[in-house]
C-alpha cells in the first residue's frame, strides 16, 4: 500500500461504507443497517474505521460498558483488497488499547470456526480459545469459537512485541 493509512473514530456518516464492507464480508449473516447504526451511536461502544487515501477500507468495534471488568470485540472487517496487509492486526490492537484505557480486564470475542486466518490472528495477540457455541452462525450452521484475552497481560507484554508488526504503513 502506498497511500497513508489511518485509523479514526467511526461516525454515523461512515455507515454506508461500513455496510458495504459488512455485506461483502458476511454475505449470509451481515448485521442490518439499523443494528450497525445503533452500535455506532452507543455510548458503550468504540467503533473505528481504517482509511486509505480517504476511502474506508475496514472497520472494527468494541463494546465495554463503563466500569465493567470485561468487554467484547464486536466485529472486525476489511474490504477484500485490504486483507493480508496488517490492517486487521492494527484494528485489533487499537481495540485492545481502547479496552485497556477503559480498564477492561478480560476481552472476549466469537470467531467463526471456519475462519482459520482470524483465529490465528487472535491467538497471535494472546487470545485463548475457551469454548464453542455450536451452530452459532446461521444460516451456515457454523460453530463460534469463543476466545478470551487477559488485557493487563497483553498491555504488559506490549514492549516485547516488534513495533513494525501490523503497523499501518
Amino acid at each position: 500500500m502506498s497511500a497513508a493509512v489511518r485509523i479514526r473514530p467511526a461516525t454515523i456518516d461512515d455507515l454506508d461504507a461500513i455496510m458495504a464492507i459488512e455485506r461483502a464480508s458476511f454475505p449470509t449473516d451481515a448485521w442490518s443497517e439499523a443494528m450497525m447504526a445503533e452500535e455506532l451511536r452507543s455510548p458503550h461502544g468504540a467503533y473505528v474505521v481504517v482509511e486509505q487515501a480517504g476511502r474506508i477500507i475496514g472497520y472494527a468495534g468494541l463494546r465495554a460498558l463503563a466500569g465493567a471488568r470485561d468487554g467484547d470485540i464486536q466485529t472486525i472487517a476489511l474490504s477484500a483488497d485490504a486483507r493480508g496487509r496488517g490492517q486487521g492486526r492494527a484494528l485489533l490492537r487499537h481495540l485492545i488499547d481502547e479496552a485497556a484505557r477503559r480498564r477492561v480486564r478480560e476481552l472476549f470475542l466469537e470467531v467463526r470456526a471456519d475462519n482459520p486466518m482470524a483465529r490465528r490472528l487472535y491467538a497471535s495477540e494472546g487470545f485463548h480459545e475457551i469454548g464453542v457455541r455450536p451452530r452459532y452462525y446461521q444460516p451456515d450452521d457454523v460453530d463460534a469459537v469463543i476466545m478470551r484475552l487477559d488485557v493487563r497481560a497483553w498491555d504488559a507484554a506490549r514492549d516485547a512485541r516488534p513495533a513494525e508488526a501490523g503497523a499501518c504503513t
